[in-house]
């Protein structure tokens, strides 16, 4: 079962992780950005604080027109940056030329050590500023010098800051996305050496996954070496028991066959009876062996529509009464992963009753079937004979039975290919035909193609 590509799976996750990570380090300079430019703000009003107090303490007149600051600022109407000199009571006696049209506000709250007092006030326009009030006495008077700056500036400058961090971090994202796709594609490059390795095994093409691996990987292939090599141990011990107890059930057998034959009466015949059906077993395990015994050879594959077109014209001739038509085969076609032998015996056998039980006409298609987990050879065999009923096509796949025995006279005996499929890990499947009698669709493992050129047959 596939739950998807670990590759794709990392480079989500570190996508992910660089996406959070990204987006709060964009918030976070932001802040450090926004709470640098209120700090500036901050320290410079309170500059121009000291410095009117500085000029209203040597002057000692707050209508003094040398109570002053340089700041451009604090010219242009509607700035935002306003500075006055009041009493307690609210009475003016200098500001700023800026300050046009509105009248700054009168603060409330406890002052610091330094008699200073802070907040954030809009003016009459609507512009967020941050005030600064402190106080100074000049006998017998108190005064309040009133300093503003515009915060709108800041907020500002803030969203332009956050709107270029943003893009920035993102064009860092991008770049940083790219490496860990393509450092997740090169750490996953041995995973997929591995991969083809075994697929090589799997294909017959090797016996044992070769190549060298990380240390974290190495243990995985030498364990699957060792998997292919027990596995292989434990098929030849059984295949050797079952062969030695077949033969060793050979010469009884025998001795009993002949015992009874040379008698006459009821047990006798009992004997004998189930004597052959002794020898048949034994010869059908005998049969079996040798089939398994074939199909573990790895490392074999052969040339599937170099077989069936030679098929096809030998039986063309065989029966001569029936038209054998091959349909046209994809040069693509990929090969059987098996022995030669049995894939003409298998289809042989198959394509052999076609013709017999066919009204003429038997038709061969070769095909590939896929999967989202592997691909299969799919060999079709249609004719127009009389075909099998749903019945007798479910009891003739069945393990052990024989549709001869079932059906006199059907003339199919389909125990060695269900065999031999079993072994390849195949299926065979019996249908209606669209021609009218039977269609077999035989589905065998593919190998990669051969190298060798495909011969004409």
């Amino acid at each position: 079962m596939r739950k998807g590509s670990i590759a794709a799976s990392l480079f989500w996750l570190s996508a992910g992780w660089l996406i959070v990570a990204l987006v709060a380090t964009g918030f976070l300079l932001t802040d450090l950005y926004s709470r640098a430019l209120d700090t500036s703000l901050s320290e410079t009003l309170d500059f121009h604080i000291e410095s009117l107090t500085g000029a209203l303490l040597e002057t000692g007149d707050p209508k003094s027109e040398s109570i002053a600051l340089t700041d451009p600022r604090f010219g242009r109407p509607r700035s935002g940056w306003y500075w006055a000199i009041r009493d307690t009571d609210g009475a003016l006696y200098n500001l700023s030329s800026s300050v046009v049209g509105i009248s700054l506000p009168k603060m409330s709250g406890p002052r610091d050590d330094q008699g200073r007092r802070t907040a954030i006030m809009d003016d009459a326009f609507g512009t967020s500023m941050r005030v600064v009030e402190r106080t100074v006495t000049l006998a017998p008077k108190t005064y309040e010098i009133v300093v503003t700056g515009n915060l709108s500036e800041i907020l500002e400058l803030v969203g332009d800051f956050r709107g270029q961090a943003f893009i920035v971090l993102g064009a860092v994202g991008v770049m940083l996305a790219i490496m860990s796709f393509i450092v997740a594609r090169f750490a996953m490059r041995p995973v997929d050496r591995l991969s083809a390795a075994i697929e090589s095994v799997r294909a017959g093409e090797s016996a044992a996954v070769t190549g060298s691996y990380p240390r974290e990987i190495a243990p995985l292939a030498e364990e699957v070496n060792e998997l292919l090599r027990s596995n292989a141990q434990i098929i030849e011990r059984a295949r050797n028991q079952v062969g030695n107890l077949a033969h060793g059930l050979k010469t009884p057998i025998a001795v009993l066959r002949n015992e009874a034959a040379a008698k006459k009466g009821a047990l006798a015949n009992v004997v004998l009876g189930e004597s052959d059906k002794m020898s048949a077993m034994v010869a059908t395990y005998l049969e079996r062996a040798r089939l398994a015994a074939r199909t573990s050879v790895v490392g074999k594959k052969t040339d599937a529509a170099m077989i069936i077109t030679r098929l096809t014209r030998v039986m063309g001739k065989i029966h001569p009464q029936v038209t054998v038509t091959l349909h046209p085969v994809d040069p693509a076609l990929p090969w059987f992963r098996g022995d030669e032998a049995d894939l003409e015996e298998v289809a042989g056998n198959l394509l052999d009753n076609a013709c017999k039980w066919s009204a003429g006409l038997v038709e061969v298609r070769l095909d590939t079937e896929r999967d989202q987990a592997s691909t299969n050879l799919l060999i079709s065999i249609d004719d127009n004979g009389p075909g099998l009923s749903e019945q007798d096509a479910q009891k003739v796949l069945r393990r052990g039975v024989r549709l001869d025995e079932k059906t006199p006279g059907s003339g199919l005996g389909l125990d060695i290919v269900k065999e031999l499929v079993d072994v390849y890990g195949g299926t065979l499947t019996l249908k209606r035909s669209a021609l009218g009698g039977l269609l077999v669709e035989l589905r065998l493992p593919t190998a990669r193609m051969g190298t060798i050129a495909r011969s004409s047959g």
